[in-house]
């Protein structure tokens, strides 16, 4: 949680601006056609397959995990079609979603989201099954797509929202060096419940991050 004497300001969507959402240095400018493997230590990143649907309904669906995220699909079929909703969505140059493959598996256990379209910073999310929290997995998979979104994407600067009781995904955010830079009123509504969230900012000018590899095709495909 953010001390309450260092507690940032309140911000509104319209007050979260930026000076310019992404750069012409772009090193993967196909990423709208392919979008590579990245690695990090044991831990892969790879777009979603269909194959993935049961595993992330299985991950995704507890309450544990879905309790301060949209949320998720909750059939298979859902899942099915949230998967090719994304492959639509990067096509279109708009959104870029990768599985979370942890060393031993083939199916994703969790996602990240990298949103592009009509945001003046984009913003990123994530969701990991409740089994692999405190594995360091996240921290792994976090660099990862750090990296390939500040130079494959050419991203400058990236938002993230996390509901304020969301002390594990705060901590996740503040860990990877992101700066809180306000709170956001009723910014996450479910169950009827409305609740405010912190909105973090992580810079590309931030000091420098690990480099990961990316392969331009998943060797498990």
């Amino acid at each position: 949680m953010v001390p309450t004497s260092s507690m940032p300001r309140i911000v509104t969507a319209d007050a979260v601006t930026s000076a310019g959402a992404l750069t012409t240095r772009i090193e993967w400018p196909a990423w709208r056609t392919i979008v590579p493997a990245l690695i990090n230590g044991t831990t892969r990143l790879r777009e979603l397959r269909r194959a993935d649907a049961s595993s992330l309904l299985s991950m995704l669906a507890p309450t544990e995990v879905s309790r301060f995220i949209a949320p998720p699909p909750t059939t298979l079929q859902g899942f099915e079609e949230f998967i090719h909703w994304t492959h639509r969505k990067r096509i279109a140059g708009q959104y870029v979603c990768l599985g979370i493959v942890p060393a031993g598996f083939d199916a994703a256990i969790g996602i990240f989201q990298l949103q592009l379209a009509a945001l003046p910073i984009p913003e990123w999310g994530f969701a990991m099954g409740s089994p692999f929290w405190g594995t360091g997995l996240f921290v792994e998979a976090a660099e990862a797509v750090v990296d390939f979104a500040f130079r494959g994407v050419g991203v400058v600067e990236r938002g993230a929202r996390a509901v304020i009781e969301n002390e594990r995904g705060n901590g996740a955010l503040r860990k990877l060096g992101a700066v809180c830079a306000g709170i956001v009123p009723a910014g996450h509504v479910k169950d009827g419940q409305v609740l405010d969230q912190f909105y973090w900012i992580l810079s590309a000018d931030a000091p420098i991050r690990r480099r990961v590899i990316w392969e331009a095709r998943d060797l498990h495909e």
